[in-house]
């Protein structure tokens, strides 16, 4: 015969409604209102100051003959393809190096996780900024080189490339994920390995690659969003240029939101941008979900 279950004493069946609902207050009115005023406001003509206007659907077919928005979007998945695979491969090269038994390897860990801490600090980005300008550090030494300055900020690819060091360079958060990841392998694989003659480099693919599978792929996932989300650093080190070339999403929505004042149409483009950054993962997803179940 089962023991009745005795309620302990002052505990109702209201107590767990009643500990959750300062979450609930918070999820309710700073996440659902504003995901559905943002949805609502996009349908509108709004600047702000008049009553909204219905225009349904119109924003979202005005992005269709928009070059702004297309060049932008263009040059938001361009950023993104380039810059996440080199900070997933830096990231890992680098906990690889740290997971290393060497003295005072916690010293080497806290120095190379301090850049992703001072990445978005507003001194940096224009210690940053003034680096790469034509009598810049970087150009000073590419003299001493032998070889000549580049105009970084006349050219899109160069100015793209000052971006994407900038954020390569806060590789300190992914690190640290794989670098917790790489500890967690057990020892007696590598020691196996070993007795059964593999080298490092074959021991690097045939079991610390497959066995990061899934790390490999959390990582992806949060580069691929923090990347399509880009703002501060192109606003602040070339402004969008040259021609746009570093004109992204959230440059094009800040805009239209405080420049030109068309909030319905900036909502609208913020839909458009949480859209298309679920496509990306989704599409991610389903490229890996069969590898990621092999493990």
């Amino acid at each position: 015969m089962k023991k009745k279950y005795r309620n302990p004493v002052g505990v109702s069946k209201y107590t767990g409604l009643l500990l959750i609902t300062p979450f609930l207050a918070g999820f309710l009115l700073f996440t659902l209102y504003p995901f559905v005023s943002s949805f609502l406001l996009g349908l509108t003509e709004y600047d702000g100051i008049r009553q909204p206007e219905f225009t349904g659907f119109g924003n979202f077919r005005k992005m269709l003959g928009d070059s702004s928005f297309l060049n932008a979007a263009a040059v938001t998945l361009k950023y993104t393809a380039v810059l996440v695979p080199l900070k997933l491969i830096f990231s890992l090269l680098a906990a690889l190096t740290l997971n290393m038994e060497i003295k005072g390897i916690g010293v080497y860990r806290t120095i190379f996780y301090i850049p992703s801490i001072l990445g978005s600090n507003l001194a940096v980005v224009i210690m940053w900024q003034f680096l790469f300008t034509s009598d810049g550090l970087v150009n000073q030494l590419l003299e001493l080189c032998g070889l000549a300055p580049v105009g970084w900020y006349g050219d899109s690819a160069h100015a793209m490339g000052i971006i994407v060091l900038l954020r390569l360079w806060e590789f300190g958060s992914t690190m640290i994920i794989f670098l917790n990841a790489l500890r967690d392998i057990p020892c007696e694989y590598y020691e196996a390995a070993k007795v059964d003659g593999c080298g490092k480099i074959r021991s690097f693919f045939s079991i610390t690659l497959p066995l990061l599978k899934n790390v490999i792929f959390l990582n992806l996932i949060l580069q691929v969003i923090a990347a399509m989300q880009e703002f501060n650093a192109p606003y602040m080190i070339t402004g969008g240029g040259p021609l746009k070339g570093t004109y992204t999403l959230g440059m094009l929505i800040y805009d239209e939101m405080f420049k030109y004042r068309e909030m319905g149409y900036a909502n609208a483009l913020s839909w458009v941008m949480f859209t298309l950054i679920a496509a990306v993962v989704a599409a991610a997803f389903g490229f890996t979900k069969r590898h990621r179940e092999d493990i």
